[in-house]
């Protein structure tokens, strides 16, 4: 094959919640840091933790385990914030812990299923196969739709 036509890997940052395993674009991802106390919003939504200050930024915060409706989050020494750049805004996303950058091959993805107005997977742009085990890939700017980055962009 002409090195040229060589498809290239794409690159994700795996995460934990609960226990599935997700994968985010990684050149989404900004930086990673350990769980601090936030400021709170009155009114804000539930899954909107609250923001903080990153070095002058005002950065919301969005804990996935709640906005997944995934129980009660708890926050110990693994909880981590992703910081990411989704939209030209900087926004942290609470998971439960960050495992791994993996490269995927087009042929390590399939579709993301269909299952109906049951579910909305609309944030889904598939599912990874790596080490016999699946990574559900999300995409993180359709998931934080316009609603919520505007729900956002007013609590901060």
């Amino acid at each position: 094959m002409d090195t040229s036509e060589r498809i290239i890997p794409h690159e994700y940052l795996t995460f934990t919640l609960g226990n599935e395993e997700y994968g985010i674009d990684i050149l989404k991802v900004q930086e990673i840091r350990g769980y601090d106390a936030v400021t709170r919003i009155a009114n804000a939504p539930e899954f909107l933790k609250g923001v903080i200050n990153l070095r002058g930024v005002i950065v919301p915060i969005v804990d996935m385990r709640i906005r997944f409706n995934l129980g009660t989050p708890h926050y110990d020494e693994f909880t981590v914030v992703i910081i990411m750049n989704v939209l030209n805004r900087v926004i942290g996303m609470v998971v439960d812990g960050v495992s791994d950058v993996v490269a995927l091959e087009p042929e390590q993805i399939r579709p993301a299923p269909e299952l109906g107005s049951a579910l909305d997977t609309r944030y889904l742009t598939g599912l990874g196969t790596v080490n016999g085990q699946m990574l559900i890939l999300m995409d993180i700017e359709k998931l934080l739709s316009s609603d919520e980055m505007q729900l956002m962009d007013s609590a901060a």
